[in-house]
């Protein structure tokens, strides 16, 4: 059973670590990653598999709201090109989320396991 407190706790933790990480590219976002996913197991508590879940869906959840952002945000910027230019802005930022969404997911599923075993 999921515990959706565990992965709001995880979010927040992830976005708020997210914006410190933007200072360092990559390795803040990896070590947003790693904290959230962390505290998402933490909270959720239940070995490897329930904190690797909790994780997984913190850090899931949290890479697709911002990719969804950025999409937009790249879209109507590049409206000022055109409909081409806003549809190519947009997805090219779109591919940049699914990688983001991946990095967000496997790291918070791995700290997320961590802390569900060390909660137990």
């Amino acid at each position: 059973m999921t515990n959706w407190r565990a992965v709001a706790g995880g979010f927040v933790v992830l976005l708020l670590t997210g914006l410190i990480g933007l200072q360092l590219p990559l390795l803040g976002q990896i070590g947003a990653g790693l904290i959230g996913g962390f505290a998402a197991g933490y909270l959720a508590g239940g070995g490897f598999g329930n904190g690797a879940w909790h994780g997984l869906l913190a850090g899931s959840i949290t890479g697709v709201v911002l990719t969804l952002f950025l999409a937009l945000l790249g879209g109507l910027l590049g409206l000022g090109a055109g409909p081409l230019g806003g549809f190519l802005g947009g997805a090219g930022v779109l591919l940049v989320g699914v990688f983001v969404t991946l990095l967000f997911a496997i790291d918070s599923a791995i700290a997320g396991a961590f802390g569900g075993w060390l909660k137990g």
